[in-house]
């Protein structure tokens, strides 16, 4: 298989840059699966899709006001520094830029509480910084940072939540799971009183999504690692699910990856934490994910690739051609397509 397999033309005016005023007032492109049908609805017809039994399982993932901006010390040279993975109490994996210009001692300051020193550079443009602060560290960053908003956005975000789900309540990400930005909690509970469980897990998402597919070959592209864990209470209800009819709804290709990652080849939900560098491409065979509520993803990415693998390359192409001429809103203030 060919990257430029899973290309598309995109008119560039159609790359939301803000999210609507409401969560739930995106559309929703739906299709079936089974019978090749294809229906345009507004998000909150979710509820006409779901039924008694159904799991729709959620990444509770919090995004991180990852994105900080500083100088180099001694001289007045911006640094913007990019927060990916914590390692201890005061050490990060970040990605830096312009990374070339500093090295390994160089000492970044971002405020009077808060510099970071530049201790190791790895591959992939990963950078290993030690944090020095005064007071909290967490509070510090709600102060100072700015949400790690995808290049492609170029407008500001005027309200951090935005860029949060509902339901999130795990820090940890540099991205959002932006399937999930659509729910309300008024939804999410009227989807609980028609006898669907909703089921939490999280994936941190990672440097993954900033990473574009450069390889020709599909097969040759390298996926980063990102932690996940799926609690006890989430596992048994996915389980429980199929016997009595239900079927397994993941919202987002964070909650895909995830119970991808921790079924064994029946289908079976271990539960656990640990990391997870799942390729899921076309050829795949799914073994817990019966539904996917997703966005629309970029052209050449992972992310297409997997929703390829679910509803077939061909296909998934077709659905985002339509897309494209009925000049839906894309990547991640955009709307969402369900695949039943």
């Amino acid at each position: 298989m060919k990257t430029s397999d899973f290309y598309y033309e995109l008119d560039e005016s159609l790359i939301a840059q803000t999210p609507l005023e409401r969560r739930d007032a995106s559309r929703l492109l739906v299709y079936d699966r089974r019978t090749g049908e294809t229906a345009h609805k507004v998000f909150t017809d979710i509820i006409q899709y779901l039924k008694k039994d159904d799991v729709l399982v959620i990444n509770d993932t919090k995004v991180l006001p990852a994105r900080l901006f500083g100088v180099k010390r001694g001289t007045q040279r911006s640094v913007e520094l990019l927060l990916l993975h914590r390692l201890s109490l005061t050490r990060w994996e970040v990605i830096l830029r312009p990374g070339r210009k500093l090295r390994p001692g160089d000492s970044v300051v971002f405020s009077d509480s808060l510099c970071a020193v530049i201790e190791k550079k790895k591959e992939d443009g990963v950078t290993e910084v030690s944090f020095s602060f005064d007071g909290v560290f967490e509070q510090i960053l709600d102060a100072l940072g700015e949400m790690p908003l995808p290049p492609y956005i170029h407008e500001k975000l005027e309200d951090k939540s935005r860029y949060q789900t509902v339901y999130a309540r795990e820090q940890g990400s540099a991205a959002a799971p932006t399937a999930g930005l659509h729910f309300t909690p008024e939804l999410l509970k009227q989807i609980e009183n028609m006898g669907v469980n909703v089921a939490r897990l999280t994936l941190h998402v990672g440097l993954g999504t900033f990473r574009p597919v450069k390889a020709e070959n599909v097969e040759d592209h390298i996926m980063h690692s990102e932690y996940y864990c799926v609690p006890e209470e989430t596992a048994a209800a996915v389980n429980a699910a199929r016997p009595r009819g239900g079927r397994i709804v993941a919202v987002g290709t964070t909650s895909v990856r995830t119970l991808e990652s921790t079924a064994d080849k029946n289908g079976v939900i271990h539960a656990g934490s640990g990391w997870t560098d799942i390729f899921i491409k076309p050829g795949y065979r799914f073994k817990a994910v019966d539904a996917l509520l997703t966005n629309f993803h970029l052209p050449e990415s992972t992310l297409i690739m997997l929703v390829s693998a679910f509803a077939g390359r061909e296909r998934t192409l077709a659905l985002y051609n339509e897309a494209v001429r009925l000049r839906y809103r894309f990547f991640s203030f955009g709307d969402a397509m369900l695949l039943l």
